[in-house]
């Protein structure tokens, strides 16, 4: 089980490694995006979310402090789904529907990064890991 839990995590967080890569390269496209949704500093806000959403999958891969990692990906998720995909304020039922789906992605990945959480913050969690849990 804990080679499979290590395969979870691997590619749990490949997601965010991408994500986060286009953060990163792609930086100049999303800031005019965040500046779009009225985000305050876009361009670093976008530089800031890139490296804290690989810095959490890293240690979520490496298992060091994988509850933290985990938990550090909540609020990104979040920010994301109620910022960035906010579905209600789209008339044209297309958009509506596409923003409505991310926004329903980003919320299923911030309770599968809760389950993990809860997981490796617990009694008995799955090994492989390099360092055990910060909470728990």
């Amino acid at each position: 089980m804990d080679v499979v839990a290590l395969l979870a995590r691997v590619v749990f967080t490949a997601i965010f490694i991408g994500a986060g890569i286009g953060h990163l390269t792609a930086t100049e496209a999303m800031a005019g995006y965040a500046g779009a949704k009225k985000l305050p500093r876009p361009r670093l806000a976008v530089q800031v979310s890139g490296i804290w959403i690989i810095l959490a999958s890293v240690l979520l891969i490496l298992g060091i402090w994988p509850d933290l990692a985990a938990l550090a990906l909540v609020p990104f998720l979040l920010i994301t789904a109620f910022v960035f995909h906010d579905f209600w304020k789209h008339e044209s039922p297309e958009a509506r529907q596409q923003e409505q789906l991310q926004f329903l992605k980003d919320l299923s990945l911030a309770g599968a990064a809760l389950a993990l959480f809860v997981l490796y913050a617990s009694d008995g969690h799955p090994g492989l890991t390099l360092v055990g849990p910060l909470f728990g």
